[in-house]
């Protein structure tokens, strides 16, 4: 049987259940707003219950909802804060992440239920399963999650005001009142982008960044995000070398980098050392040749004064010749004139 035909066939059946409300059916999940038990949603909603249609639903007390496809942007950034997720859960091993198709109970006191119980079946974009659990996660059987999770990443459904709702009010509320400990709602747009914590009375607050913009998680100590970074999608080699992240985003890429800067120092010292040694040897060298040149003046000094010594000694022994020749001309005379 083709695509069409398929639709075809599931559009008519829709035609012959109840649904609640009276919006027009929606080709890419026809079975949106039908309802069904729990049961019947395990069985058979759960998964994909087409063979031509990709479509994944929830299930909110009683009613199908389908999960809005994201566009462009919100995939790139969700893939960008689950990388920074993994980088974290990498680092310290704390926790575990669900996404996308797996789904967990969410069980709501609700006054105007009969039972005074509302429950849904939601399938966040990111859950948090903290390893303290009390529910464990992580069989190989395990198709859906038990117990409760901790913390909830939703990318903002921005195609219909329905969906926004969805994501800023009707999950926000549920999730807190089922205690999920911290939801975050992802928007490239930074109109709906939002960061909640809950309280003890299970409504949720604001977590407010600091003075530098950057976000913490009290769910996961040490987990921190620039609030502009969001929006920027920063490369995360560049978050590595950043105070912010560097407790926990590539660490290895750390280490590489902080190895290849000491050795850049080490090279750096050696090279100065060198040329210090080369500068001092030139230093001493020159000393050296000053000295020399030094020796030699006072060499040339020296043979200078053992010249004029020389000369001064030779012309003191002339001037006595002379003297002595006078005093004997003299003599000869007097005894000439006696």
């Amino acid at each position: 049987m083709g695509s069409a035909e398929a639709l075809h066939d599931l559009q008519k059946e829709q035609t012959d259940q109840t649904r609640d409300r009276s919006a027009p059916v929606n080709p890419l999940a026809p079975d949106e707003g039908r309802r069904v038990s729990l049961e019947e949603y395990w069985e058979k909603w759960y998964e994909n219950p087409y063979p031509d249609i990709d479509v994944s639903y929830e299930w909110n007390n009683g009613i199908l909802e389908a999960k809005p496809l994201a566009n462009a942007p919100q995939i790139e950034l969700g893939f960008w804060f689950l990388f920074l997720l993994g980088q974290y859960l990498y680092s310290r091993d704390i926790a575990q992440l669900i996404n996308l198709e797996t789904g967990f109970v969410l069980t709501m006191e609700d006054v105007t239920e009969p039972s005074g119980i509302r429950k849904a079946v939601r399938k966040p974009d990111i859950g948090i399963i903290l390893n303290s659990n009390p529910v464990p996660w992580g069989r190989v059987d395990q198709r859906s999650f038990a117990g409760v999770c901790d913390g909830v990443v939703e990318f903002i459904s921005d195609s219909t005001q329905v969906e926004v709702r969805r994501d800023t009010q009707e999950k926000r509320r549920d999730y807190a009142l089922a205690g999920v400990q911290e939801y975050y709602i992802l928007d490239p747009t930074g109109e709906h982008m939002h960061f909640f914590q809950l309280t003890p009375d299970r409504q949720y607050e604001e977590i407010q960044p600091d003075v530098a913009g950057v976000i913490r998680s009290q769910l996961l100590p040490g987990f921190q995000f620039r609030h502009s970074d969001l929006y920027e999608l920063t490369a995360l080699e560049q978050l590595a070398l950043d105070d912010v992240y560097q407790g926990f985003v590539l660490p290895k890429y750390q280490e590489s980098v902080t190895a290849r800067q000491q050795a850049e120092q080490r090279a750096e010292s050696e090279a100065t050392a060198r040329q210090q040694a080369e500068q001092r040897a030139e230093t001493e060298a020159t000393a050296r040749q000053q000295a020399e040149q030094r020796a030699g003046a006072e060499a040339t000094a020296r043979q200078q004064a053992e010249r004029r010594i020389e000369a001064e000694t030779a012309a003191r022994q002339q001037a006595e010749e002379r003297l002595r020749s006078l005093e004997a001309e003299l003599a000869r005379l007097r005894r000439r004139s006696s």
